[in-house]
């Protein structure tokens, strides 16, 4: 089996202006140790106001910590006023864009079809897509949240090789967990990204499920981090608000040092 290093991945979503995002990189790399850089992949997405300051801070200060999107359209260009092509992210050094993140789900109306698009049109820019999946409250309590993320897995990678999903990863994020304080048990969350991975083992076979990397979004804090990242088939955390505080992020990033 392959060993997959750990991604601990910063969604800032709207927040932060382009100062407050250059402090809060800077303040991260003092607080993290070379060593937690060597153990762990750290990915930070800010705004797209905020990406050009914050790509000159990384790449000025050398700071050992990737570049992201929250998300992008699937055409390179074209008629589309608001949008941000892939290109253009990967011209500023940008390397994993989230996609078919819940809140661009449920607020802005993004479908599958489209969350393939984007998927397809990231791993084009040869970059790396962050594939979001999860269920509402509701689709769980009804017995459905098995069937809504494999279908959000086989829909969002339909067409894509196998050599290419090995690369990706997916985080899954329950809807009823994101923003509310409530965190799946550790038992929960194993049993859903081991449900993604046995996905990805039936349609793109045993190397690209032993390679791809699942993560647990969901209000993660540094308290809930360890036990959620002992689980066999986690392999690293979409964090949202604990992100914004450089200390509290840093903690959730060394969380192999909480026994």
């Amino acid at each position: 089996m392959a060993e997959r290093k750990p991604l601990i991945s910063g969604n800032w979503k709207m927040h932060h202006n382009h100062f407050e995002a250059i402090q809060a990189v800077q303040k991260l790399s003092y607080v993290l140790s070379s060593h937690d850089l060597e153990a762990v992949d750290v990915s930070v997405h800010p705004p797209f106001t905020d990406l050009r300051s914050v790509q000159t801070v990384i790449e000025s200060d050398e700071i050992a910590i990737a570049l992201g999107a929250q998300n992008c359209h699937w055409e390179n260009n074209g008629a589309y006023t608001g949008e941000v092509a892939p290109a253009m992210l990967a011209k500023l050094n940008v390397s994993m864009v989230i996609v078919g993140h819940s809140e661009r789900r449920e607020l802005f109306g993004e479908t599958d079809e489209d969350v393939n698009r984007k998927v397809k049109a990231v791993l084009a820019a040869d970059m790396t897509p962050i594939l979001c999946c999860g269920e509402t409250l509701d689709e769980r309590e009804a017995g459905g949240a098995a069937a809504r993320v494999e279908g959000q897995i086989r829909s969002g990678l339909a067409g894509v090789k196998a050599g290419q999903v090995s690369g990706l990863v997916v985080a899954y994020e329950p809807i009823w967990a994101i923003g509310t304080g409530k965190t799946a048990t550790p038992e929960d969350a194993q049993e859903m990204c081991g449900m993604v991975r046995s996905t990805v083992r039936s349609k793109w076979g045993d190397e690209a499920a032993d390679k791809v990397r699942i993560q647990y979004g969901g209000s993660v804090k540094p308290v809930t981090a360890p036990d959620l990242m002992r689980q066999p088939d986690i392999d690293g955390a979409l964090v949202g608000g604990a992100s914004l505080d450089p200390d509290e992020f840093a903690r959730i990033i060394a969380y192999r040092l909480v026994s």
